[in-house]
């Protein structure tokens, strides 16, 4: 079993194997069950992500609490409009991303990558990409196993939980494991996806968890936004050949011990950032029907 990065690149070079591959041995290894079952089971989480994808931009979805929904709509009317001032393949992968955080807030069934905050970043750049990129079926499922292979990296060496590191380690991480999975899918090398990873995730360290009003929805799907566009562009830089010069699993580790060190009130209490703002103050009010002195 690979326990990080570098052993994780390591034994795709060596086998000469994608780390999509590896992570499906893994697996297989691990749970005992078969390969046509373990891909089975992933292909049912890409249908699912394809599944909020589509109802996201299609449909009006709206929050139970109104603070978020219709935006991935919203922007896919503005990239038709042929006006768009960014590439068309990162706002299409933008707008996807808070699709499916959209319907994540509007209590709709999303595949949890590696959270529930944060799983518009791998979808979002998944199917972003579809249009330009056009994966066959088994691309894509190779896709999800390779972003879980790094996603496997960070929990079992950092965090994936914004109570626990911030949003870091949610948005975050679920950003580096897009880039890493792109760089692949692009037909990168597996060192480049580790790079791709660490430049991803560097330019996420210190990010906070404050939801306004302790809900999973501002600014939560702005920030998978976000994470989708940054991933695209940490996965280019790597196929151009850019390096991290930290090592991608020191950036793992620096991402783990700023959690540690962060104060309680950025992580994921709504205590502090945003949600301390008096806007979001006004806004945790509204929604629990509360008086603005007794949400403070």
């Amino acid at each position: 079993m690979f326990k990080n990065v570098a052993e994780l690149v390591e034994r795709a070079e060596m086998s000469m194997k994608p780390i999509s591959e590896v992570m499906i041995e893994q697996e297989m290894d691990v749970t005992g069950k078969t390969r046509e079952q373990i891909v089975d089971q992933m292909r049912q989480n890409l249908q699912t992500m394809e599944d909020a994808v589509k109802r996201g931009i299609e449909e009006d979805v709206v929050s139970v609490s109104g603070l978020t929904g219709g935006d991935g709509k919203k922007l896919q009317a503005y990239i038709a409009e042929g006006k768009s001032i960014g590439g068309g393949v990162t706002l299409d992968a933008v707008s996807k991303a808070m699709a499916t955080n959209e319907v994540n807030a509007a209590m709709g069934t999303i595949c949890a990558t590696p959270t529930a905050g944060s799983a518009g970043v791998v979808p979002g750049v998944l199917f972003g990409v579809e249009g330009k990129l056009k994966p066959s079926e088994k691309q894509k499922l190779a896709f999800l196993f390779t972003s879980g292979a790094f996603g496997f990296v960070v929990a079992n060496n950092a965090s994936i939980s914004g109570a626990a590191g911030g949003c870091q380690a949610e948005v975050g991480s679920a950003t580096g494991m897009a880039a890493a999975a792109l760089v692949e899918l692009a037909g990168g090398t597996p060192s480049q996806s580790a790079e791709a990873m660490a430049i991803a995730l560097k330019n996420m360290l210190g990010l906070v968890c404050d939801p306004v009003a302790g809900l999973v929805e501002v600014p939560c799907v702005k920030r998978n936004a976000a994470g989708a566009s940054l991933a695209i562009t940490a996965a280019d830089m790597a196929l151009a050949g850019i390096e991290s010069r930290i090592p991608c699993d020191e950036v793992i580790d620096a991402m783990y011990r700023i959690g540690e060190t962060m104060p309680e009130a950025l992580r994921e209490t709504a205590k502090g950032g945003l949600a301390a703002t008096p806007t979001g103050r006004e806004l945790e009010a509204k929604v629990f029907g509360l008086s603005l002195n007794a949400s403070k």
